[in-house]
Formats: structure tokens, sequence, C-alpha cells
């Protein structure tokens, strides 16, 4: 009964959005200004985009108990819904309205409910097309932040949590990085580089995550009761989904079928190579055999760091963004954790957020103006200033993330509480939260 004002309050907003002549008809006609060999390779990344978040829940999932697979699941599919009805009625105006308010932290109400949001040209797409596809984005990134809580928090708080993450968090950082934004909020107009999200996703997420494990209890019996993955092939599954759907995530963030485009494409999987590979020889010296688990780890990590210098960097820098992202992970992972006991269940934070901030620097470092769309050199081709551009933007978004992150994570504790009991941790959320189960055991 807690949460009837708020489930009130945006039913009425969608009332209001679908009922108004304001906001019946965004669309004018297509201009010809439109290139049709950009809009298809759009549609085509907009959709590789949105398979990551399924890639996501496979890859979480098989990490998890095999009582939680299906709350996991279906966190990252109701990330699917909840945030792209956000997105529509207000989310991408707060972040890529053309006119900020409160001096610069966030756009306007201008596109609210996509008013003035239609087929007008945006670049040399349909700005409806611009529109959906940074809309994957705002999906996957709260998405995210799910394997740090897997089978601790309540699905109802998720919802909560998730839903103002987007708006409070995410949005602003998306405006001052590519919404536009400028003085002192302004990130990408002072030449901070994120090609297609380090800062706005993974840096992003990455803390937020680290802030709800902060915020919530250690799970039971952590660390010396914890159950390995319950099914590794559905999180190799993930891991290859995800590979794959990040090509529509940085290629498609040049907005363009173009030069720019195939070396995103090229860079992208050559950091996710070497830094599979680099994990792989990581785990032979340190451990003496090579895991499945540390390859697809290491792969998702250099895909992570490789995202805001993918259109800033040559292959050849690609490699020590991607053998830098498997190094940073590995520490985070296994020294750092264990060190500070925080209990991050599937390192959201060691390897999104420690190889988003590895990639965002590193993108000071690699960045050349050789690269097609980019002007741009780092500290490697004679600008050692776009490091500190990149710090910067870092700092930027741990400060605004952690803090907001935590007083929402408090805010909803307060409300609806966040933590299942123990006794519904020990049946698991599939039971608990969904009244469902992945697998049915025969006698």
């Amino acid at each position: 009964m807690k949460v009837r004002w708020p489930v009130l309050a945006f039913l009425l907003l969608v009332v209001v959005c679908v009922s108004s002549p304001l906001f019946a008809d965004p669309a004018a006609k297509a201009s010809p200004g439109i290139d049709s060999g950009d809009t298809a390779w759009m549609l085509v990344s907009a959709a590789l985009v949105l398979l990551m978040t399924p890639g996501l829940a496979f890859f979480y999932g098989g990490l998890v108990r095999r009582k939680n697979i299906l709350s996991v699941l279906m966190q990252c599919f109701m990330a699917m819904c909840l945030m792209t009805v956000l997105w529509v009625i207000i989310g991408y105006s707060l972040a890529f309205s053309d006119e900020s308010m409160l001096g610069g932290l966030v756009g306007n109400f201008k596109y609210l409910c996509l008013n003035h949001v239609g087929f007008e040209p945006k670049g040399t797409i349909p700005h409806q097309l611009f529109m959906i596809f940074q809309a994957k984005f705002a999906i996957i990134t709260p998405a995210l932040i799910v394997g740090a809580f897997a089978g601790r928090m309540r699905f109802q708080a998720y919802m909560l949590f998730t839903g103002l993450w987007l708006l409070i968090v995410y949005c602003p950082v998306c405006h001052w990085v590519w919404g536009g934004a400028t003085g002192f909020f302004g990130l990408g107009s002072d030449g901070a580089l994120d090609f297609a999200g380090g800062t706005v996703v993974h840096v992003n997420a990455g803390v937020a995550a680290l802030a709800a494990v902060l915020v919530m209890r250690k799970r039971q019996g952590y660390p010396d009761k914890i159950s390995p993955p319950h099914n590794l092939p559905f999180a190799v599954l993930g891991a290859g989904l995800l590979w794959v759907g990040w090509f529509g995530f940085n290629a498609g963030s040049a907005l363009a079928a173009n030069a720019s485009g195939v070396n995103a494409f090229v860079v992208t999987h050559v950091s996710s190579a070497m830094a599979g590979l680099t994990w792989a020889i990581l785990d032979l010296i340190l451990h003496k055999k090579a895991t499945m688990l540390g390859v697809i780890t290491g792969a998702v990590a250099g895909l992570v760091a490789i995202t805001p210098a993918s259109g800033s960097v040559t292959a050849m820098g690609a490699l020590g963004i991607g053998g830098g992202a498997s190094l940073v992970a590995f520490f985070a992972v296994s020294v750092i954790k264990p060190k500070f006991g925080y209990d991050d269940s599937l390192d959201v934070f060691g390897v999104h957020g420690m190889a988003g901030i590895w990639g965002s620097l590193a993108t000071g470092l690699w960045a050349t103006a050789l690269v097609p769309g980019n002007g741009t050199n780092g500290l490697f081709h004679g600008n050692p200033w776009q490091v500190v551009i990149q710090g910067r933007a870092v700092i930027y978004t741990i400060v605004w993330s952690g803090v907001m992150s935590w007083i929402l994570l408090k805010l909803v504790d307060a409300t609806v509480g966040l933590r299942v009991s123990d006794h519904e941790e020990r049946v698991g959320l599939d039971i608990v939260d969904h009244s469902e189960a992945a697998y049915t055991v025969l006698d």
C-alpha cells in the first residue's frame, strides 16, 4: 500500500500523455536529408543493443544459484519494459533536450512524451530512430546493477529504485556527456571523449552497484559458503550475446554506416579478444588452469573498457585497452573485493565499474586524430591534457552516481524495504517474488 501514490502518479502521467492533442502526433513527414543506408544500419544497431539485455540476463542468470535465476531474468526483462516507458514519457527529454534546466544539470521538458520528436532528421537518421536507439542504452544501464544485489532485493524495491535511478542518475549524466550540457556540467562540450558509454553506462552503473552492496547486507554465508555458478553454459551463452550485441552498442554510436562505425566495430572485437586472452593467461600463471568463467569475464571487461574509446583509438590502442581492462578487473575482483569484504554478487563494480574507469582514462592515452570522425589526440599522440579531461568526467560520474544512488537506496528502503528476509533468501526469489521455479525436479 505504501507504493500506491507513485503508481497512481505514473498512471496519471501516462493518461495525460496519450490523451492530449499536444502529444497526439509528433511526426512530420520524413525529410530528404535522411540517408536510407544510415537508417538501415541504425535500425539493426538498435536491435543489437536491445539483444544485450537478454544476453545480460543469461550471463547473470547462469552465475547465480538455481533458486534465483528467474528473478534475475525477470529483473532484466522488466528493465526492457519499465525503462522504455519512462524513457518515452520523460527520460529522453531529460537526457537529450537541447535546452537545459537547473544550471545545465539536466535537460528540460521540451521532448516530454516525445513532443517534437518525429521523423525529421537527427543527423542523417530520423529523430525517432535516434530516440529509440538511445532507449536501449537506458534499458541496459540500470539492468547492469542487478548483478550486484542478485538474490537479495525485493522485486517491488527493484522496480522503484531502477525507475528513480534512470531519471535522477542516468539522465543527468547522459545530458552532461551526450545531451549538449554546457558550463559546469558540460563534460561533452568541454571535450570529454565517451563514444558509446564508458562514463554514462559503465562507470555510472558500476558505482551505483557499489553503493547498493554497501547499503544492503551481505548474502547469508558470504564469503565462505557461497555456491558456484549453477549453469555456466548459460553464462557463456549470455556473454556471447553481449559480445555480438556490443557491435550495435559501439559501432552504432557512429550514428551512420561510415568509417567511424567500421573503426568502432574493429576495435570492439579486438579489445574483447585481447581481454579474454589476458584473463586466461593470468589464470594460468596464478592458478595453473584457465577457466571458462575467467575468459568470459575478461571478454566482458574488454568490451566495457573499449566502449568510451571505440570512436577515437586504433586497433593497436584496443590491444592496450583490452589487456589493461583484464588486469584492472582481475585485480579488483581478486584483491580489492576480498580485502574490503563487500559482497558484490556478480562483480558489477569490479568489472563494469573498474574496467569502465580504466577505459575512460585510457581513452585519454590512446586517442588519435587518425581515426575517422575523431579530431582529438591523447597522451601517446602529444596531448596529455586529454587525460585530465577524461579524469574530470570520471570523477563527476563517480560522485553523482555514488551519492544519488545511496540516497535513492535509503529512500526505497524506508518506503518499501530493500532486502528480503533471511527466510525468503533461503527459499529463493523465484518462489518468493514470482511464485515460479525455473527447474522441475522429478522424483
